[in-house]
């Protein structure tokens, strides 16, 4: 009976590839996080904020309350939040 070797071969390609993967979620995780810090700072504040610059502020009553662009705004923000966490609970798991 030819068995695979337990160890050699196997286990090396296994570390590059744990390698490899570690490296891959830690640079979505850092992109997740410059994405979720530009796009809370993109909302607009008590003051207007950077969200004016980009048609956030062109609405011209305040009675039909947030723009089309602030709700997407809101819904890309509440998506990159939610993989950012999750990102940080698999980045916990594999790390450990």
């Amino acid at each position: 009976m030819d068995r695979p070797p337990t160890g050699g071969v196997f286990n090396v390609s296994k570390r590059i590839l744990m390698g490899f993967l570690t490296a891959l979620f830690i640079i979505v995780h850092i992109i997740l996080c410059i994405g979720l810090t530009v796009l809370v700072l993109l909302h607009s504040g008590k003051g207007g904020g950077l969200s004016d610059v980009f048609g956030g502020g062109m609405s011209t009553s305040n009675l039909t309350g947030s723009t089309v662009v602030e709700r997407n705004l809101d819904r890309l923000t509440v998506i990159v939040g939610i993989l950012f966490a999750i990102s940080t609970f698999t980045l916990t798991f594999v790390l450990s």
